[in-house]
Formats: C-alpha cells, sequence, structure tokens
C-alpha cells in the first residue's frame, strides 16, 4: 500500500464522539466524492463513490451510527484497468433528506459549506479529515513532499484552503484541469497537517523519513565542502610546486632571499604537507599565513620571470 493509502487506513478508524464532529466529517466526504440525485419524482438520493475500500468503510460507519439508517454498498471492477470502485448509496428519500438538513446543503448552498459546520476547532479538524480521505492524496515522502486535496468546486476549494490556514500552514491552490487543487509542499507543514487529522502514526514515519533526510544532506554538504577544500588544497599545492620548480630550472635558488629558499625546499620534499604542517618544518617553525605569503612571493616572482622570458624573445 501507498503512503497515501496508508495514511487513509489510519484516519479512516479515528471516530469523534461529538454528533457534530461526526456530521462535519461526512459533509466533507459528501462534498468531496459525492452527488445527490433527483428522481423524476423529486426524491433525493445521495451517492459516495471511492476507489478507497476504507474509507467506503468510513461513510458506511458515519451513516449507520451518525443517523442510524441503512445504506447500500455496490462494488464494480474494472478489468482493464485493474481498479476496484464502491459506492455508499442512501437510496431513501426520507433518510437523504435528513443527511442533507444536517450537513446543511440546499441547492443553493451546494457548492459552498455552510460555516455553521466548521466554526469549532475539533469540526473544522474533522472536516479536514474528510475531505483528505475523500479526495486527498500524498506522494511518498522518500522521493518528495506533497500533500493535497482535489475539488471540483473553487468556493470549497477556497474554504479547505481557509481551514489550514486557520491552523497557520500557507496552502495554495492551482488550477489542474477542470479540477481546484489545495496543496502542501513544506515537509514541516504536511507533518502539522497530518498531526491535525489525527495521523499520528503517518507522522511519525513521516518524522522520521525527514530526519534521515536531512542527515543524508548534512553529511553530503559536509562531503561536499571538504572534497571542494581538498579540491582548491591540492590545485594550490600543484600550482606551487610547478612554479618553484620553474624558479629552480630558469634563476636557481642561489638568487632566492633564505626565507623563500627554504620554504621552496621544503614545499619540493613533502609536495602533500598543508600550510600548517609546512610552517612547523621550518626553522624557526612558521605560521600558516606567514608561509602563505613566501608561498606566493614564489609565484609572483615565477610570474615575473615567465614574463620577461616572453618580453625577452618577444
Amino acid at each position: 500500500m501507498s503512503f497515501s493509502g496508508n495514511v487513509k487506513e489510519e484516519i479512516s478508524k479515528q471516530w469523534n464522539k461529538a454528533r457534530h464532529c461526526q456530521i462535519a466529517e461526512l459533509a466533507a466526504l459528501i462534498y468531496t466524492c459525492g452527488f445527490v440525485t433527483i428522481t423524476n419524482t423529486h426524491k433525493y438520493k445521495i451517492k459516495i463513490q471511492t476507489e478507497n475500500v476504507a474509507v467506503a468503510r468510513k461513510v458506511f460507519t458515519l451513516l449507520r451510527k451518525t443517523f442510524n439508517i441503512s445504506v447500500d454498498i455496490s462494488v464494480r471492477r474494472n478489468i482493464e484497468k485493474q481498479s476496484v470502485s464502491y459506492m455508499v448509496l442512501v437510496r431513501h428519500h426520507v433518510d437523504a433528506m435528513r443527511i442533507l438538513q444536517a450537513i446543511k446543503l440546499d441547492e443553493e448552498q451546494k457548492k459552498r459549506v455552510s460555516p455553521l459546520l466548521i466554526q469549532q476547532p475539533c469540526c473544522k479538524r474533522a472536516f479536514l479529515r474528510g475531505s483528505f480521505l475523500g479526495a486527498g492524496s500524498m506522494s511518498d515522502p522518500n522521493k518528495s513532499y506533497h500533500f493535497e486535496i482535489v475539488c471540483t468546486s473553487e468556493d470549497i476549494a477556497k474554504q479547505i484552503q481557509g481551514l489550514m490556514l486557520d491552523f497557520s500552514m500557507d496552502a495554495k491552490i492551482v488550477l489542474r484541469k477542470k479540477s481546484y487543487v489545495v496543496y502542501l509542499k513544506e515537509g514541516a507543514q504536511i507533518v502539522d497537517i497530518l498531526n491535525i487529522i489525527e495521523a499520528h502514526v503517518s507522522l511519525m514515519e513521516l518524522e522520521n523519513v525527514r530526519i534521515l533526510k536531512e542527515m543524508r544532506n548534512t553529511v553530503n554538504r559536509k562531503v561536499n565542502c571538504e572534497t571542494a577544500n581538498i579540491n582548491k588544497t591540492v590545485s594550490a599545492a600543484v600550482k606551487q610546486l610547478e612554479d618553484i620548480t620553474y624558479l629552480q630550472d630558469t634563476i636557481g635558488f642561489e638568487t632566492l632571499s633564505d626565507g623563500l629558499r627554504e620554504v621552496a625546499l621544503i614545499r619540493l620534499a613533502h609536495p602533500e604537507a598543508t600550510l600548517k604542517e609546512l610552517g612547523e618544518l621550518l626553522t624557526p617553525p612558521v605560521g600558516k599565513s606567514g608561509v602563505n605569503h613566501r608561498l606566493r612571493k614564489l609565484s609572483d616572482l615565477a610570474d615575473k620571470v615567465r614574463q620577461n622570458k616572453e618580453d625577452y624573445y618577444d
């Protein structure tokens, strides 16, 4: 099962004792993956469709326990796509009307959830949980951080975004084909939303992945930094050896001052030594900056000799 499926499996087992929270969660499911039909005789029916058996089970439980009504469940298999879909159906008009009145859905209000349903923080949490169950998904945190809820209505998307903002999350909305997608991209905020919808086990799994990723990134940064420093040191040492060898072959070390001659001989004898190690080999010992200063003078001198030689031949 995918990480997203694990989250849905976990939160489908969460149960709010307060009836107003149960209604808020059911309302979210109906708004995100349900639809209301009206027969020729003006009878209402409610259908909630999902490809996740845990979500179907949660819808069934909410309807039975919250409203004490009987519902039908049908299963459809698509052999070509190798998928299964579940339909939870409220057939009886009286039962459907009780539900629609409870979630305050009517023809004029069908694209937006009544604010009365999501006034309290507990109801906001329940609504967000139901929204994710109905139309949410998450990427595998080992690959990337992405949490989204797909809405057919811009009004619903903005309401879900507003609920996330109430919990201090910077949710964004993007239009994808004909759907409005509310999404989070930051790992820390996805941890927060999992806590809000009470997916605590999944939250811990995500945190473990984040910690491991951060450790890897830290190690990689240190290795890259050390590699860059080593490359820089090696390149500098190679250039110093080239300059010193050039001076030895052209003007000779006899023309150098005692300090420059000593550091040149030490560098030739210890090509892999650091500046600190070179300084400790000098008599008397010299600090890193002093060694670096002498080596720079040797390089400058080598450049001048090269330039004079070019000018001579020109």
